[in-house]
C-alpha cells in the first residue's frame, strides 16, 4: 500500500523550494528566518567552527595537523568552501569540545523548537543536563519518564472527554 506523501508532507511542515546546490526541487521544513539554502547553512557552521576554534586560542596553523588537514584543507571548511563530512564533525567536537548537537543548533534551531524562545530552551536543557554527574542524569531521566507519561494520560483523557457542541467539556 503506497504511503499518502502529501498528508506526510504536512505533517513534518515541509515545503517545496529550490536550493541552488541541487538540480530539482527539494522539500524543507522552513526555520524561523524561511527556507536557509543549504549554501547559507554551510556558512553557518563555518562561523560556528570558526568561533569554536577562536575560543581555544587555536590558529588554522595549529588546529589543521590535529586533525590530520593541511592549514589550507582545514581553511576551506571555515570559509564554507568545502562540505563537512559527520566524521570531521565528530572530530572537531572531539579536538574543540563541543557537543555535535551545538553545531546543529547553531545551523538550524528550528530543530529544537516551534518558536526561537523554545528552541533556544530546549537547547539550554540539554547543554545543562550533559554538564550534570551520571547519577543525577539517571534520576532525570526518570523523572522526566513519569513526567512524559503522565502527559500523555492526561492527554489522552481530555481526547477522550465528551466536548458540546462549543467544544466545553
Amino acid at each position: 500500500m503506497p504511503k499518502d506523501m502529501d498528508a506526510y508532507k504536512n505533517k513534518m511542515a515541509l515545503v517545496e523550494t529550490i536550493d541552488p546546490e541541487i538540480d530539482k526541487p527539494v522539500f524543507r521544513r522552513p526555520g524561523f528566518e524561511g527556507v536557509k539554502t543549504l549554501g547559507e547553512i554551510d556558512e553557518r557552521i563555518a562561523a560556528f567552527i570558526r568561533k569554536a576554534r577562536e575560543d581555544k586560542d587555536l590558529t588554522r596553523a595549529e588546529l589543521a595537523p590535529l586533525l590530520g588537514l593541511s592549514m589550507q584543507v582545514y581553511g576551506r571548511y571555515e570559509r564554507a568552501f568545502s562540505k563537512m563530512h559527520v566524521t570531521r564533525m565528530i572530530h572537531l567536537c572531539e579536538i574543540l569540545g563541543f557537543m555535535p548537537m551545538e553545531m546543529l543548533f547553531s545551523a538550524a534551531p528550528h530543530l529544537w523548537g516551534r518558536t526561537p524562545e523554545e528552541a533556544r530552551d530546549t537547547m539550554e536543557l540539554a547543554q545543562q543536563v550533559v554538564s550534570l554527574p551520571h547519577g543525577t542524569k539517571r534520576d532525570l531521566l526518570a523523572l522526566v519518564k513519569k513526567m512524559v507519561a503522565l502527559e500523555r494520560a492526561a492527554d489522552g483523557a481530555a481526547a477522550e472527554t465528551p466536548k458540546d457542541e462549543e467544544g466545553r467539556i
